[in-house]
């Protein structure tokens, strides 16, 4: 365990499709990414929720900050398809205790279980098909252990939080620790047909003028939908959230979150 711990293993897999985006894997974008996904309620609630836990599977890990964390009292292993983003995940403070896996989270298999196995950031929502949806839902089956618990989010379509965003709503800055203020700001696309958004990420280099540019694509799925996809994957629902302070769901809820274990 401890020399898969001091390297990033690549597992091979079927094609990337919306992973490959280079949102997520071109080091100039995952620095930006790296700064903008910092510690926020959902990592709270997953360190409380792995509470006695000895074994973390964290899918879709990105830069590696709750890992990297959980890691510090019982073993983890980190997940994710980019490496650019585990480029960063393997440096920070406490990575070293990690076990990262670059892998597809569709296709991984560890031949493992684990006692909590997460899914957050929305990671979820880049799975675009009914098939890959159904594919993530297998691996977290093939990962629990028997007493294991898993959780997820994805925003709820019924929220409509496209309508919501905007180029002048989303501008921001940042603080970049060399490349000092970044001026960002996205631009949304939303398909009604198949519930899939593509936006747009870009981030301006204020003292340069550079502007480093990505699109990606996220899908919004029904609770409905996501309960009978869960339940075909052998697993079952012991709650559903509407957010990251526990708060119980709701049909307006700005997010799904569904936490439960083998069926």
């Amino acid at each position: 365990m401890e020399a898969l711990r001091r390297r990033t293993i690549a597992v091979s897999g079927p094609m990337r499709m919306s992973l490959d985006d280079p949102l997520y894997r071109d080091p100039d974008l995952a620095q930006f990414y790296y700064l903008e996904n910092g510690w926020a309620a959902d990592f709270d609630f997953c360190m409380d929720l792995a509470g006695n836990a000895a074994s973390v599977m964290d899918l879709g890990c990105g830069t590696g900050e709750l890992a990297a964390a959980l890691a510090q009292d019982r073993a983890v292993t980190g997940v994710d398809p980019a490496a650019a983003m585990l480029d960063i995940a393997r440096v920070r403070p406490g990575g070293e205790k990690v076990a990262w896996v670059e892998a597809d989270a569709r296709s991984v298999r560890l031949d493992r279980r684990f006692d909590l196995v997460l899914l957050t950031g929305h990671a979820f929502q880049v799975f675009l098909t009914d098939q890959d949806q159904a594919a993530v839902l297998a691996t977290i089956a093939s990962h629990l252990a028997p007493d294991g618990r898993f959780v997820f989010d994805s925003r709820n379509p019924a929220f409509r939080s496209w309508e919501k965003w905007s180029n002048e709503d989303s501008a921001h800055t940042l603080q970049h620790p060399q490349l000092g203020t970044i001026e960002a700001w996205n631009d949304y696309a939303h398909d009604g047909s198949t519930g899939i958004l593509t936006y747009t990420s870009s981030y301006r280099v204020k003292e340069t003028g550079t502007i480093h540019s990505a699109s990606a694509k996220i899908r919004y799925t029904s609770r409905m939908e996501l309960a009978a996809r869960i339940e075909a994957a052998g697993l079952a629902i012991d709650t559903w959230l509407a957010d990251w302070q526990g708060a119980p769901f709701h049909p307006e809820a700005k997010e799904i979150i569904p936490i439960g274990r083998l069926a």
